[in-house]
């Protein structure tokens, strides 16, 4: 086992949900842990801008924030630098000079992706490239973040990582076309690489507009939720904490080298389902169908027999327990922080 207390880490892209939350653990753990962001894509610098009518702006600005002060709390080296800028990237990683590299810069939301894939590019496949291409000389292990929308639709509902990828849309097609990228500097350069799929993530100070977040947030203010669908499509939907504690393992076991991980609780449940916790904990809230984006693909269960078998890792975080927590969280928040109106929604 690789012991976690005094290796150094890297997160590109970590002032993010997924790397802000796995940076403070790690930094728990013992880790000598540094953060990568430009905080421009879904963070500080986007939402502070006044170009765009941005629903509940105060609210996300003060999960922003708060994720800033935690990082500086912990004593969290945070490097604000846009990974674009090749040059400039490597300079910060000879600083560092990390032993793991963890890659998370991307434009994390499939709507926005298909709007605009120019940018998803630039700031998904661009920041992709040049993290490899800054850490392939002295980095020992690359790990990079993709997603469950590799995969397309599931046939049969459930899919493993050795179940064929046939993604639709631009931000499936990016993250797929990253594995691949990054499978290949490992057989050029040798770097060894693990490749992560989680799904349908939920926890506090999300800010990417998931599904479970909207319906709490619409369920705070009164208003109705929309479904997509029929409600009977079903997601794996996957707490941050899991998510997290199945990256520690990852870091840790020299079995997760050169893989790719499903990292999802591993139990698909429906949007009815979800929708159905909202109104325990939200009596007289009303839903609404609405037709189902024509590029979400139908999904379901991710295997999470690899990881369990490899990593010796269970998720312990099912949406029963794990939902209502987070519910619990949102109203533990101050009422001003919230407005009206809903825009769009992210179902990855």
């Amino acid at each position: 086992m690789n012991q976690i207390k005094g290796r150094r880490i890297l997160l590109i892209g970590g002032c993010g949900f997924i790397g802000h939350n796995m940076a403070l653990r790690l930094k728990e753990l013992g880790a000598e842990v540094s953060v990568i962001d430009g905080l421009s894509i879904n963070n500080v610098l986007a939402f502070s801008s006044m170009e765009h009518d941005v629903v509940n702006r105060e609210l996300y600005l003060h999960f922003l924030n708060q994720r800033q002060e935690m990082l500086r709390r912990a004593g969290i080296q945070v490097l604000i630098q846009d990974a674009r800028d090749y040059h400039a990237l490597s300079r910060l990683v000879a600083l560092v000079n990390p032993q793991v590299v963890v890659h998370l810069a991307a434009v994390s939301h499939a709507n926005k992706s298909n709007k605009d894939p120019y940018s998803t590019f630039d700031h998904s496949f661009r920041t992709l490239e040049n993290a490899l291409d800054a850490c392939r000389k002295t980095v020992e292990h690359f790990i990079y973040f993709s997603s469950s929308l590799v995969y397309g639709h599931f046939e049969g509902g459930m899919v493993s990582e050795d179940s064929h990828c046939e993604p639709l849309g631009i931000y499936g097609a990016l993250k797929f076309g990253g594995e691949k990228l990054v499978i290949a500097y490992n057989q050029a350069f040798g770097m060894d690489y693990t490749i992560i799929r989680p799904s349908a993530l939920y926890g506090p100070r999300c800010v990417s507009r998931r599904v479970g977040q909207v319906f709490i947030e619409n369920a705070l203010r009164g208003t109705e939720i929309s479904i997509q669908g029929d409600g009977s499509d079903k997601l794996d939907f996957t707490c941050i904490d899991d998510l997290v504690a199945g990256m520690t393992r990852v870091i840790e076991s020299p079995n997760a080298r050169n893989e790719v991980f499903n990292m999802t609780y591993g139990a698909a449940c429906s949007l009815k389902t979800m929708a159905d916790l909202i109104e325990e904990h939200f009596p007289g809230v009303q839903a609404k169908y609405v037709p189902k984006d024509k590029l979400m693909p139908d999904r379901g269960t991710l295997c999470m027999d690899k990881a369990k078998k490899l990593l010796d890792f269970t998720p312990s975080w099912p949406l029963e327990r794990g939902f209502p927590e987070y519910i619990k969280w949102y109203k533990s928040l101050p009422a001003e922080l919230f407005s009206t109106g809903s825009k769009s929604v992210m179902y990855g």
